[in-house]
């Protein structure tokens, strides 16, 4: 047996339904339903986070048959009390109803060594009530996928649910990738993924669209007392506001970083945004290839809702949703109008402290970064090997090895116009370098890097996948191997690589 206390606080302190019906249905006046993970016919343990294993006590167990049996949902800690929870969304800026953990299954919370309380969760572990039309179950792309971006997402330095374990069930799962009406058998597995809070804004949403007063005010008290303790909470309608300035806040800074290591999440549903501005729920993201900041990596995206540049206006939006939700708690629009303006406010200047930081300059310059924007686009730069080479010494950089970071065939003389005027705002700045540096990633996790990884997991070989792991836990350093500093490759850009659907 591991040596885990668990604790099962959600449980304790929120309503639970009463029934254990495990099939897809509505659950009324309730946050949670009392399942039970699928078992894994073969489970084979393929990776796990060397420092969040540490984190939570484990890092000396993790080749053990009850680390496995744990992990892969075969065989409960006596004192787990699984379950998955209820909430709601918007989805492509559409109400969608219930919708809730369709293939998560919680074990409980721990105490990390850093004596904060964690929830472990079992992702792909099979059905509940909340999986509506699907199985419940994750295939080997899909969990590799989440096991590498929460790792990437964690050492970039961006706030984001961990992960402790990545397993091989020995199952197969049949998924239509493409949604093209060819489902294929794919290898199943199971990730184990870790957070303080897996709270969402569609859990208050739920209970609010459904006029459920009494469940909505246990879901404020419960997360001012798990997620916001530092809000006096005695008088509610005035913590519950201060709390969603709060949640402002913490988004706004979550949407700068995202800007600022050029991920795109793909998926922007309000439901996938968490109440303690972590990145959660990894699909068909992406980082910029080259520069388009209307790109979107998800291929169901059509319209472009969740492209690159629109997500900060996204995840306004989905504020907004959060302030109608408990609004039946505030009773009063104003500090909800005043916490939405504050996010604005906010966003703004991280956001230019953030591209001041990326250029190198000492005081931000709003229409120099969107000269820069306007020229990466034009010239269809790779974001992430143009602000690096920029992050080189004055004197070793040239407009001709900006130039060199380009798909296509770039035009010299826009770089050189460009580069005479950066020269101008940057030059004698004795900490520029290395301020840059400790800023602009020389490694993000481009997706024709895991699809490489997940075609030789899926062999059997997990070779690529291990590099990619080591490589991602120094991002900012100067990399080993020449290949974490290549262009995509012309064979990359296609549907499937590039870009994804939800099915990924």
């Amino acid at each position: 047996m591991l040596p885990l206390s668990i604790e099962s606080h959600f449980l304790d302190a929120l309503p639970v339904d009463p029934s254990d019906d495990p099939r897809p249905r509505q659950v009324w006046r309730a946050c949670a339903s009392r399942v039970s993970p699928h078992s894994a016919a073969a489970p084979r343990l393929l990776a796990y986070s060397p420092s969040c294993a540490a984190l939570l006590g484990l890092e000396s167990h993790t080749s053990t048959a009850a680390f496995l049996d744990t992990f892969s949902g075969n065989q409960l800690h006596p004192d787990m009390q699984p379950y998955a929870m209820a909430y709601g969304g918007h989805q492509f800026g559409h109400w969608a109803g219930q919708l809730g953990d369709g293939r998560a299954i919680a074990l409980g919370e721990v105490r990390g060594l850093d004596t904060q309380r964690y929830t472990l969760q079992l992702k792909g572990a099979g059905p509940t009530p909340y999986s509506r039309h699907a199985d419940g179950f994750a295939v080997l792309r899909s969990s590799i996928r989440e096991f590498l971006c929460s790792e990437a997402m964690h050492y970039l330095g961006v706030p984001s649910t961990r992960v402790l374990s990545l397993i091989a069930t020995g199952n197969e799962v049949v998924r239509d990738q493409f949604y093209d009406g060819n489902p294929r058998p794919e290898p199943g597995a199971v990730v184990c993924r870790v957070s303080p809070s897996f709270l969402r804004f569609g859990h208050f949403e739920l209970p609010a669209s459904r006029q459920d007063p009494d469940t909505l005010r246990e879901l404020v008290r419960y997360a001012l007392q798990r997620d916001y303790p530092d809000i006096d909470s005695e008088d509610l309608p005035q913590a519950c506001a201060e709390m969603f300035r709060q949640v402002c806040e913490r988004t706004a800074t979550l949407m700068v970083h995202w800007m600022r290591v050029g991920f795109v999440h793909g998926v922007m549903n309000t439901d996938n945004l968490s109440l303690i501005g972590e990145t959660i729920d990894y699909g068909p993201y992406g980082w910029l290839e080259e520069t388009d900041r209307e790109w979107t990596p998800n291929t169901t995206d059509s319209g472009g809702r969740y492209s690159f540049g629109r997500q900060s206006q996204v995840a306004l939006w989905n504020l907004s949703r959060l302030a109608g939700a408990l609004l039946p708690i505030i009773g009063n629009e104003a500090p909800l109008y005043e916490a939405l303006e504050h996010y604005e406010q906010r966003y703004s200047a991280q956001y230019q402290s953030m591209m001041a930081d990326k250029l190198g300059l000492s005081t931000p310059d709003e229409a120099f970064a969107e000269q820069t924007w306007l020229l990466m686009e034009a010239q269809r730069a790779d974001m992430t090997l143009f602000f690096r080479t920029l992050s080189a010494p004055l004197a070793q950089i040239t407009p001709a090895a900006l130039a060199a970071t380009c798909y296509g065939e770039p035009q010299q003389e826009a770089f050189e116009s460009w580069w005479q005027q950066y020269r101008l705002l940057a030059d004698g700045d004795a900490g520029r370098s290395e301020r840059m540096r400790h800023t602009n990633p020389s490694f993000v996790l481009k997706n024709y890097l895991v699809q490489q990884a997940i075609e030789e997991a899926e062999q059997g070989e997990m070779g690529r996948f291990a590099a990619l792991h080591e490589a991602m836990r120094h991002p900012y350093d100067e990399p080993a191997s020449a290949w974490v500093l290549e262009k995509r490759p012309a064979w990359a850009s296609t549907p499937g690589c590039s870009q994804l659907s939800c099915s990924s």
